[in-house]
């Protein structure tokens, strides 16, 4: 059985429809907005993390299709809106195991985005857009 893992359930970003289709989530996310300095930064134009961001905040950068955390990538498999949360079954792989995982997505404010698991334990984590 496969842990809770905060990357999965940011791979619902890419696949809105309904209400979370018109907000564009590409960016930097930081599970708490005063470490972004410190978790994420920009080189050659492009967001990156920081070598010792693990140190300070789960974080992840969504460009376009593409969901990346430190040490892992995700990709859509299937979604359902169900009015105001997204449901997702997200394909993600650590390098080592690829596991599908299924995921809610909600808006919770401007820039700020509840991210929730059912299972194995029931758990919300709350995210920020970084600007940067």
């Amino acid at each position: 059985m496969r842990t809770f893992n905060p990357l999965m359930l940011l791979v619902l970003l890419v696949t809105q429809s309904g209400a979370t289709q018109a907000a564009d989530l590409s960016g930097a996310w930081a599970s708490d907005s005063t470490v972004c300095d410190k978790v994420f930064t920009r080189e050659n134009g492009k967001l990156a993390f920081k070598p010792d961001a693990d140190l300070y905040a789960g974080g992840v950068i969504i460009q376009g299709k593409q969901i990346t955390g430190r040490f892992q990538k995700c990709a859509v498999k299937s979604s359902h809106d169900d009015g105001s949360i997204l449901h997702v079954t997200a394909s993600c792989r650590d390098g080592v195991a690829v596991s599908d995982v299924t995921f809610d997505l909600k808006i919770s404010g401007e820039n700020q985005i509840i991210l929730s698991s059912k299972a194995p334990v029931p758990m919300e984590m709350p995210y920020v857009r970084c600007s940067l």
